[in-house]
Protein backbone atom coordinates (compact mmCIF):
# COMPACT_ATOMS: atom_id res chain seq x y z
CA UNK A 1 0.00 0.00 0.00
CA UNK A 2 1.55 3.29 -1.12
CA UNK A 3 0.90 5.46 2.11
CA UNK A 4 2.26 2.31 4.57
CA UNK A 5 5.74 2.82 3.77
CA UNK A 6 5.24 6.90 5.26
CA UNK A 7 3.58 5.98 8.28
CA UNK A 8 6.69 6.18 10.36
CA UNK A 9 8.76 8.83 8.77
CA UNK A 10 5.77 11.22 9.10
CA UNK A 11 5.76 11.89 12.55
CA UNK A 12 9.85 13.06 11.93
CA UNK A 13 9.16 14.47 8.87
CA UNK A 14 6.80 17.59 9.82
CA UNK A 15 8.34 21.05 11.05
CA UNK A 16 11.86 19.98 9.59
CA UNK A 17 13.10 23.63 7.82
CA UNK A 18 15.75 24.81 5.94
CA UNK A 19 16.70 28.71 6.00
CA UNK A 20 18.04 30.68 3.31
CA UNK A 21 16.12 33.17 1.60
CA UNK A 22 18.63 35.32 -1.08
CA UNK A 23 18.51 38.50 0.24
CA UNK A 24 14.69 38.64 1.48
CA UNK A 25 14.68 37.47 5.18
CA UNK A 26 11.42 36.50 5.50
CA UNK A 27 11.44 34.14 2.01
CA UNK A 28 12.20 29.90 2.69
CA UNK A 29 12.85 27.70 -0.34
CA UNK A 30 14.05 24.23 -1.45
CA UNK A 31 14.94 25.09 -5.39
CA UNK A 32 14.51 21.26 -6.73
CA UNK A 33 14.42 17.94 -5.49
CA UNK A 34 12.97 15.00 -6.85
CA UNK A 35 9.95 13.13 -6.96
CA UNK A 36 8.54 9.72 -8.16
CA UNK A 37 8.26 11.11 -12.13
CA UNK A 38 10.25 14.03 -12.55
CA UNK A 39 11.02 17.28 -9.64
CA UNK A 40 9.55 19.66 -7.57
CA UNK A 41 10.18 23.52 -6.34
CA UNK A 42 8.90 25.00 -2.74
CA UNK A 43 8.99 28.55 -1.84
CA UNK A 44 7.05 30.60 1.20
CA UNK A 45 7.56 33.72 2.09
CA UNK A 46 5.81 35.15 5.36
CA UNK A 47 3.80 38.77 5.59
CA UNK A 48 1.58 38.03 8.69
CA UNK A 49 3.70 38.57 12.58
CA UNK A 50 3.09 34.81 12.57
CA UNK A 51 3.27 32.89 9.59
CA UNK A 52 -0.23 31.19 8.40
CA UNK A 53 0.88 29.30 5.40
CA UNK A 54 2.19 25.72 5.82
CA UNK A 55 2.66 23.65 2.93
CA UNK A 56 4.33 20.11 2.85
CA UNK A 57 5.71 17.53 0.00
CA UNK A 58 5.96 13.70 0.93
CA UNK A 59 7.61 11.57 -2.10
CA UNK A 60 8.10 7.75 -2.45
CA UNK A 61 8.74 5.52 -5.40
CA UNK A 62 5.32 5.37 -6.20
CA UNK A 63 3.68 8.33 -5.24
CA UNK A 64 3.73 12.37 -4.68
CA UNK A 65 1.57 14.09 -1.70
CA UNK A 66 1.42 17.86 -1.81
CA UNK A 67 -0.30 20.10 0.73
CA UNK A 68 -0.89 23.65 0.84
CA UNK A 69 -2.92 24.97 3.85
CA UNK A 70 -3.64 28.87 3.82
CA UNK A 71 -4.57 29.22 7.43
CA UNK A 72 -6.45 32.67 8.69
CA UNK A 73 -7.55 34.46 12.05
CA UNK A 74 -4.40 33.14 13.47
CA UNK A 75 -2.15 29.82 12.15
CA UNK A 76 -3.08 27.14 14.70
CA UNK A 77 -5.70 25.53 11.96
CA UNK A 78 -2.93 25.32 9.10
CA UNK A 79 -0.62 24.06 11.70
CA UNK A 80 -3.24 21.38 12.70
CA UNK A 81 -3.85 20.23 9.18
CA UNK A 82 -0.33 20.17 8.23
CA UNK A 83 0.34 17.62 11.28
CA UNK A 84 -2.78 15.64 11.48
CA UNK A 85 -4.34 15.09 7.41
CA UNK A 86 -2.04 13.26 5.91
CA UNK A 87 -1.87 10.49 8.49
CA UNK A 88 -5.54 10.50 8.18
CA UNK A 89 -5.14 9.51 4.72
CA UNK A 90 -2.74 6.80 5.52
CA UNK A 91 -5.27 5.54 8.00
CA UNK A 92 -8.23 5.69 5.69
CA UNK A 93 -6.20 4.12 2.64
CA UNK A 94 -5.06 1.36 4.87
CA UNK A 95 -8.24 0.58 5.75
CA UNK A 96 -10.38 0.83 2.37
CA UNK A 97 -7.39 -0.57 0.32
CA UNK A 98 -6.02 2.47 -1.47
CA UNK A 99 -6.39 5.78 -2.34
CA UNK A 100 -9.69 7.13 -3.52
CA UNK A 101 -11.86 10.44 -3.74
CA UNK A 102 -13.98 9.02 -0.29
CA UNK A 103 -10.42 8.25 1.50
CA UNK A 104 -9.85 11.60 0.99
CA UNK A 105 -13.16 13.31 1.63
CA UNK A 106 -12.63 10.95 5.29
CA UNK A 107 -9.69 12.40 6.00
CA UNK A 108 -11.03 15.72 5.43
CA UNK A 109 -13.94 15.54 7.54
CA UNK A 110 -12.05 13.68 10.07
CA UNK A 111 -9.01 16.55 10.53
CA UNK A 112 -11.90 18.35 10.64
CA UNK A 113 -13.93 17.35 13.48
CA UNK A 114 -10.37 16.50 15.38
CA UNK A 115 -10.24 20.35 15.23
CA UNK A 116 -13.27 20.76 16.22
CA UNK A 117 -12.58 19.11 19.53
CA UNK A 118 -9.51 20.72 20.24
CA UNK A 119 -11.44 24.25 19.98
CA UNK A 120 -13.87 22.86 22.56
CA UNK A 121 -11.18 21.77 24.97
CA UNK A 122 -9.08 24.94 24.65
CA UNK A 123 -11.81 27.28 24.80
CA UNK A 124 -11.56 28.05 28.76
CA UNK A 125 -7.87 29.44 28.13
CA UNK A 126 -7.88 29.91 24.60
CA UNK A 127 -10.85 31.75 22.92
CA UNK A 128 -9.39 32.83 20.25
CA UNK A 129 -8.76 29.32 18.74
CA UNK A 130 -12.26 29.41 17.58
CA UNK A 131 -12.24 31.70 15.02
CA UNK A 132 -8.35 30.23 13.51
CA UNK A 133 -9.50 28.27 9.87
CA UNK A 134 -7.55 27.05 7.21
CA UNK A 135 -7.81 26.89 3.62
CA UNK A 136 -7.12 23.30 2.60
CA UNK A 137 -5.37 22.13 -1.01
CA UNK A 138 -4.08 18.62 -1.93
CA UNK A 139 -3.38 16.91 -4.46
CA UNK A 140 -1.79 13.45 -5.04
CA UNK A 141 -0.22 11.38 -7.86
CA UNK A 142 -0.11 7.99 -8.29
CA UNK A 143 0.06 5.60 -11.33
CA UNK A 144 -0.35 8.65 -13.42
CA UNK A 145 -3.50 9.80 -12.15
CA UNK A 146 -3.91 13.42 -10.04
CA UNK A 147 -6.42 13.93 -7.21
CA UNK A 148 -7.06 17.43 -6.33
CA UNK A 149 -9.25 18.03 -2.99
CA UNK A 150 -9.89 21.70 -1.95
CA UNK A 151 -11.36 23.61 0.96
CA UNK A 152 -11.16 27.80 0.24
CA UNK A 153 -9.53 29.79 -2.85
CA UNK A 154 -5.96 28.07 -2.77
CA UNK A 155 -5.70 26.38 -6.34
CA UNK A 156 -3.85 24.49 -8.57
CA UNK A 157 -2.96 25.52 -12.06
CA UNK A 158 -2.15 23.14 -14.88
CA UNK A 159 0.39 23.89 -17.75
CA UNK A 160 -0.23 21.81 -20.55
CA UNK A 161 2.03 22.04 -23.83
CA UNK A 162 0.38 22.37 -27.24
CA UNK A 163 2.17 23.23 -30.75
CA UNK A 164 0.97 25.75 -32.44
CA UNK A 165 2.01 27.30 -35.73
CA UNK A 166 4.91 24.55 -35.24
CA UNK A 167 5.95 26.30 -31.54
CA UNK A 168 5.91 24.81 -28.64
CA UNK A 169 3.51 26.73 -26.33
CA UNK A 170 1.47 26.62 -23.18
CA UNK A 171 -1.81 27.01 -22.07
CA UNK A 172 -3.22 27.00 -18.42
CA UNK A 173 -5.71 24.51 -17.18
CA UNK A 174 -7.05 25.60 -13.53
CA UNK A 175 -8.20 22.25 -11.73
CA UNK A 176 -9.35 23.41 -8.69
CA UNK A 177 -12.74 25.03 -7.57
CA UNK A 178 -12.36 28.65 -5.56
CA UNK A 179 -14.82 28.54 -2.70
CA UNK A 180 -14.58 32.36 -2.04
CA UNK A 181 -18.07 34.68 -2.10
CA UNK A 182 -16.17 37.26 -4.88
CA UNK A 183 -17.18 34.44 -7.24
CA UNK A 184 -20.94 34.57 -8.21
CA UNK A 185 -21.58 30.80 -8.56
CA UNK A 186 -20.23 30.52 -4.74
CA UNK A 187 -22.11 33.62 -3.82
CA UNK A 188 -25.36 31.91 -5.27
CA UNK A 189 -24.63 28.55 -4.05
CA UNK A 190 -24.05 30.32 -0.32
CA UNK A 191 -27.23 32.22 -0.56
CA UNK A 192 -29.34 29.34 -1.84
CA UNK A 193 -28.69 27.41 1.82
CA UNK A 194 -29.81 30.06 3.36
CA UNK A 195 -32.69 31.55 1.81
CA UNK A 196 -33.70 33.26 5.16
CA UNK A 197 -30.99 35.31 5.85
CA UNK A 198 -31.44 38.48 3.21
CA UNK A 199 -27.90 39.24 5.08
CA UNK A 200 -25.74 35.93 4.76
CA UNK A 201 -23.27 37.25 1.81
CA UNK A 202 -22.03 41.40 2.74
CA UNK A 203 -20.20 43.74 0.38
CA UNK A 204 -18.23 45.23 2.93
CA UNK A 205 -14.63 47.12 2.69
CA UNK A 206 -14.36 46.31 -0.42
CA UNK A 207 -15.27 42.77 -0.92
CA UNK A 208 -17.98 39.91 -0.40
CA UNK A 209 -18.03 37.99 3.15
CA UNK A 210 -20.13 35.64 4.73
CA UNK A 211 -21.84 37.75 7.85
CA UNK A 212 -19.97 40.60 6.94
CA UNK A 213 -16.67 38.22 7.90
CA UNK A 214 -15.12 35.94 5.67
CA UNK A 215 -14.70 35.74 1.94
CA UNK A 216 -14.07 31.87 1.67
CA UNK A 217 -16.93 29.89 2.40
CA UNK A 218 -15.10 26.41 2.69
CA UNK A 219 -12.60 25.22 5.49
CA UNK A 220 -11.03 23.62 8.00
CA UNK A 221 -11.44 25.43 11.31
CA UNK A 222 -13.43 28.50 11.52
CA UNK A 223 -15.95 26.67 14.43
CA UNK A 224 -16.99 29.62 15.54
CA UNK A 225 -19.10 29.93 11.81
CA UNK A 226 -19.85 26.20 11.93
CA UNK A 227 -21.20 25.21 16.16
CA UNK A 228 -23.71 27.73 17.58
CA UNK A 229 -23.16 26.47 20.36
CA UNK A 230 -19.58 27.85 20.33
CA UNK A 231 -21.00 30.96 19.21
CA UNK A 232 -23.11 31.27 22.23
CA UNK A 233 -20.80 30.40 24.96
CA UNK A 234 -19.90 32.64 26.98
CA UNK A 235 -16.10 32.24 27.23
CA UNK A 236 -15.94 32.83 23.50
CA UNK A 237 -18.81 36.24 23.54
CA UNK A 238 -16.13 38.10 25.92
CA UNK A 239 -13.24 37.22 23.51
CA UNK A 240 -14.83 38.09 19.90
CA UNK A 241 -18.01 39.82 18.36
CA UNK A 242 -19.97 36.87 18.13
CA UNK A 243 -22.88 36.83 15.32
CA UNK A 244 -26.80 35.03 16.05
CA UNK A 245 -26.04 31.76 14.19
CA UNK A 246 -29.21 29.57 13.56
CA UNK A 247 -26.80 26.62 11.46
CA UNK A 248 -23.82 26.56 9.99
CA UNK A 249 -22.65 29.35 7.75
CA UNK A 250 -19.16 27.82 6.29
CA UNK A 251 -19.12 24.05 4.94
CA UNK A 252 -16.27 21.74 5.18
CA UNK A 253 -16.96 19.48 2.59
CA UNK A 254 -13.69 19.31 -0.25
CA UNK A 255 -14.45 19.88 -3.99
CA UNK A 256 -12.25 16.58 -5.31
CA UNK A 257 -11.28 15.83 -8.79
CA UNK A 258 -9.08 12.95 -10.25
CA UNK A 259 -8.05 12.86 -14.25
CA UNK A 260 -5.97 10.65 -15.54
CA UNK A 261 -2.59 12.68 -16.63
CA UNK A 262 -1.43 12.75 -20.41
CA UNK A 263 2.10 12.80 -21.87
CA UNK A 264 1.11 17.07 -22.85
CA UNK A 265 0.77 17.75 -18.78
CA UNK A 266 3.90 19.74 -18.32
CA UNK A 267 3.65 20.60 -14.14
CA UNK A 268 1.40 21.87 -11.81
CA UNK A 269 1.49 25.18 -9.78
CA UNK A 270 0.15 24.75 -6.10
CA UNK A 271 -0.22 27.93 -4.57
CA UNK A 272 -2.53 30.04 -1.55
CA UNK A 273 -4.12 33.23 -2.90
CA UNK A 274 -1.24 35.03 -2.22
CA UNK A 275 0.13 34.24 -5.24
CA UNK A 276 -2.81 34.29 -6.70
CA UNK A 277 -3.87 37.89 -5.96
CA UNK A 278 -0.99 39.11 -7.67
CA UNK A 279 -0.90 36.75 -10.98
CA UNK A 280 -3.56 35.36 -13.42
CA UNK A 281 -3.37 31.65 -13.99
CA UNK A 282 -1.53 32.22 -17.70
CA UNK A 283 1.38 34.85 -16.26
CA UNK A 284 2.04 31.95 -13.81
CA UNK A 285 2.13 29.27 -16.43
CA UNK A 286 4.56 31.41 -18.82
CA UNK A 287 6.55 32.05 -15.93
CA UNK A 288 7.75 28.24 -15.47
CA UNK A 289 7.58 27.28 -18.90
CA UNK A 290 9.74 30.09 -20.14
CA UNK A 291 12.54 29.46 -17.30
CA UNK A 292 14.55 26.80 -15.39
CA UNK A 293 13.44 24.48 -13.22
CA UNK A 294 15.66 25.17 -10.16
CA UNK A 295 14.15 28.02 -8.07
CA UNK A 296 11.14 28.38 -10.23
CA UNK A 297 9.04 28.17 -6.68
CA UNK A 298 10.79 31.08 -6.02
CA UNK A 299 10.92 32.96 -8.94
CA UNK A 300 7.04 32.99 -8.94
CA UNK A 301 7.30 34.39 -5.15
CA UNK A 302 9.45 36.96 -6.41
CA UNK A 303 7.06 37.51 -9.49
CA UNK A 304 4.26 38.09 -7.23
CA UNK A 305 6.23 40.46 -4.84
CA UNK A 306 7.15 42.62 -7.33
CA UNK A 307 3.85 42.98 -8.43
CA UNK A 308 2.73 43.86 -5.23
CA UNK A 309 4.97 46.66 -5.32
CA UNK A 310 4.32 47.66 -8.27
CA UNK A 311 0.82 48.61 -7.30
CA UNK A 312 2.31 50.66 -4.38
CA UNK A 313 4.86 52.42 -6.72
CA UNK A 314 7.58 50.98 -5.02
CA UNK A 315 10.22 47.94 -5.46
CA UNK A 316 10.51 44.66 -4.15
CA UNK A 317 13.79 45.71 -2.64
CA UNK A 318 11.55 48.58 -0.50
CA UNK A 319 9.07 46.01 0.41
CA UNK A 320 11.80 42.66 1.26
CA UNK A 321 12.91 45.05 4.13
CA UNK A 322 9.85 45.87 5.90
CA UNK A 323 9.17 43.59 9.11
CA UNK A 324 6.46 40.98 9.33
CA UNK A 325 3.08 42.13 10.23
CA UNK A 326 3.65 45.64 9.23
CA UNK A 327 4.32 43.35 5.63
CA UNK A 328 1.18 41.90 5.62
CA UNK A 329 -0.65 46.20 4.67
CA UNK A 330 1.58 44.98 0.86
CA UNK A 331 1.08 41.69 0.17
CA UNK A 332 -0.40 38.08 1.86
CA UNK A 333 1.95 35.09 3.32
CA UNK A 334 2.51 33.09 -0.26
CA UNK A 335 3.50 29.91 -0.71
CA UNK A 336 4.07 28.26 -3.75
CA UNK A 337 4.99 24.48 -5.01
CA UNK A 338 5.94 23.36 -8.79
CA UNK A 339 5.46 19.68 -9.47
CA UNK A 340 6.97 18.79 -12.78
CA UNK A 341 5.16 15.90 -13.85
CA UNK A 342 8.44 14.82 -16.17
CA UNK A 343 12.28 14.13 -15.76
CA UNK A 344 14.22 16.82 -17.92
CA UNK A 345 16.02 15.21 -20.90
CA UNK A 346 19.30 13.95 -20.55
CA UNK A 347 18.87 14.24 -16.48
CA UNK A 348 20.78 11.06 -15.00
CA UNK A 349 18.26 10.19 -12.47
CA UNK A 350 15.43 8.17 -13.27
CA UNK A 351 13.11 9.28 -9.94
CA UNK A 352 13.70 7.90 -6.36
CA UNK A 353 15.30 4.83 -5.50
CA UNK A 354 13.05 1.69 -4.36
CA UNK A 355 11.54 2.43 -0.89
CA UNK A 356 13.08 5.64 -0.21
CA UNK A 357 10.34 8.47 1.53
CA UNK A 358 11.18 12.10 1.09
CA UNK A 359 9.54 14.84 2.92
CA UNK A 360 9.95 18.62 2.60
CA UNK A 361 8.15 20.45 4.95
CA UNK A 362 8.19 24.11 4.93
CA UNK A 363 9.13 25.90 8.28
CA UNK A 364 6.52 26.80 11.31
CA UNK A 365 7.48 30.36 11.36
CA UNK A 366 10.34 31.45 8.94
CA UNK A 367 11.33 34.66 11.00
CA UNK A 368 11.99 32.70 13.99
CA UNK A 369 13.92 29.83 11.96
CA UNK A 370 16.65 28.21 14.23
CA UNK A 371 19.73 27.95 11.82
CA UNK A 372 20.65 24.89 14.22
CA UNK A 373 17.82 23.28 12.81
CA UNK A 374 18.34 24.19 9.19
CA UNK A 375 17.15 20.60 7.72
CA UNK A 376 14.41 20.04 5.28
CA UNK A 377 14.96 16.67 3.23
CA UNK A 378 14.08 13.91 5.21
CA UNK A 379 15.02 10.58 3.64
CA UNK A 380 14.54 7.05 4.73
CA UNK A 381 15.35 3.84 3.63
CA UNK A 382 12.55 1.28 4.42
CA UNK A 383 14.30 -2.31 4.95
Amino acid sequence: MMLRSWYRPLERCFGRVAGGGGGDGLMWHADLKQHASGDYSIAVVQANSNLEDQSQVLTSSSATYVGVYDGHGGPEASRFVNKHLFPYMHKFATEHGGLSADVIRKAFNATEEEFCHLVKRSLPWKPQIASAGSCCLVGAISNDVLYVANLGDSRVVLGRGVDEDKKKKVVAERLSTDHNVAVEEVRKEVQALHPDDSHIVVYTRGVWRIKGIIQVSRSIGDVYLKKPEINRDPIFQQFGNPIPLKRPVMNPEPSILNRKLRPEDLFLIFASDGLWEQLTDEAAVEIVFKNPRAGIAKRLVRAAIQEAAKKREMRYDDIKKIKKGTRRHFHDDITVIVIYLHHQKGSSNGGLKNNVVGCTSAPVDIFSLNADEAEVDLLQTIS
